[in-house]
């Protein structure tokens, strides 16, 4: 039998009818928590993530995309198209707390399991949609995908070297905040559920939170009307804030505020460089930031990395390499953090090391059950241990292809 959960949400029971990262992300930092996940997944093919590879995680033929954001789930394969499979689906949602979904919009309507539908049949249940657009607006009915967000929600026009492609970030940031995003809603709404029984809709959509979190660049635009140009890996705020090279590769050199910017010059033979008023002030750095970068460029290629690491790091001023994530998983603060574990996986009695939850309690800490599912792992175990489905009815049900 599967682990039991402890955890601040232990007792809760969410039914994920999510896939692919927005959803699944905000589901695992809710089973992480201590709440019993139920991952409803195809017959056959199950999370479009299973296919997501190479690579595979060692000894698993499970891909690596899956197993990252899957953790603490419990896999039950159900076909919500199908009449059997749509009753199967009630009787479960009417044991649960927590809807989670990324269906487009109103398409779960067509199974009876539509926001609307639910909660008139179960008032109390928390009901979140992650959607590309969120439930409104005149993008409502599109489909959202990371890269189309990050194109249309504006870090593509700010991410890039000035005369270079718009980028998008290295790892898929849309639907990763949508998911945290979504999963902040769902907390709020059980303090509300909590607070009166009643249940809602939690509408994420990933245009909404991508705006959210522009910022300071946001904000930049609010203040100014005006675009903020793309500057590489300069600070649009702060200068000096940016990669410099160094004698042997590369350095990221934080210096943010006048104090620290003086303590450098100080230790570095550039206190010259304070009487001169383009260099005075962080305002005036920021508006002559060419010349500071090609006046600090020939400082900072004296030296290696390491040199500089230790040294700054001395002065108390922030500056760190750029690691690989060979070094970043390598580092001595990240392996204190134990920012990676090994966790047993029903096809590997080794287990497979995954990325551990960054959220650190002192009293509750995150509980690590079981690895991700293998496809339907569990569809016995719940729907006997749940709905009381005798043997001879779960292969009654497997032979129609329900589960």
């Amino acid at each position: 039998m599967t682990p039991q959960p402890s955890g601040p949400l232990a007792g809760l029971t969410v039914f994920d009818l999510s896939r692919v990262l927005a959803g699944p992300t905000c589901v695992q930092m809710l089973a992480d928590l201590g709440a019993d996940v139920i991952k409803i997944e195809k017959p056959g093919s199950g999370d479009d993530t299973r296919g997501f590879a190479p690579p595979f995680m060692p000894g698993t033929g499970e891909s690596a995309y899956f197993v990252g954001v899957n953790r603490n789930k419990r896999s039950v394969t159900l076909d919500i198209a199908k009449p059997e499979g749509q009753a199967i689906a009630l009787e479960l949602i009417a044991q649960s707390d927590i809807l989670v979904e990324n269906f487009k919009v109103g398409a779960l309507a067509k199974y009876g399991l539509g926001y609307e539908q639910l909660h008139e049949r179960f008032p109390g249940l928390v009901y979140c949609s992650i959607t590309g657009f969120g439930q409104t607006g005149p993008y409502a009915p599109r489909p959202g995908y990371d890269s189309l967000i990050q194109a249309m929600g504006g870090i593509m026009s700010l991410t890039g070297e000035p005369d270079g492609l718009p980028q998008k970030v290295g790892v898929p940031v849309a639907d990763l905040f949508a998911g945290l995003y979504g999963c902040i809603g769902v907390l709020a709404a059980l303090r509300h559920r909590e607070a009166t029984g009643q249940g809602q809709q939690v509408d994420i959509g990933m245009l909404d939170t991508h705006v959210a979190w522009l910022a300071n660049q946001g904000m930049n635009y609010l203040a100014t009307g005006e675009n903020p140009a793309r500057l590489g890996n300069q600070h649009p705020n702060i200068v000096p804030y940016q990669v410099f090279p160094t004698a042997d590769g590369y350095l990221v050199l934080s210096i943010g505020n006048d104090p620290t910017f003086k303590r450098f010059c100080d230790n570095y033979g550039l206190s010259h460089l304070l009487d001169d008023p383009r260099f005075a002030t962080n305002a005036a750095r920021v508006g002559d930031r060419a010349l500071v970068t090609e006046t600090l460029s020939p400082v900072l290629r004296q030296y290696s990395t390491a040199r500089w690491v230790e040294e700054l790091e001395a002065l108390k001023i922030g500056c760190g390499p750029i690691n690989t994530l060979k070094e970043v998983f390598a580092d001595p603060q990240v392996q204190a953090r134990g920012a990676v574990l090994t966790m047993p996986h029903s096809s590997n009695p080794d287990g497979v090391r995954v990325i551990a939850n960054p959220v650190r309690l002192s009293e509750t800490p995150v509980d690590y059950r079981m690895a991700a599912p293998t496809l339907g792992q569990h569809t016995e175990e719940v729907l006997s241990a749940r709905l009381k489905l005798a043997p001879e009815r779960l292969a009654e049900l497997r032979a129609k292809g329900v589960i």
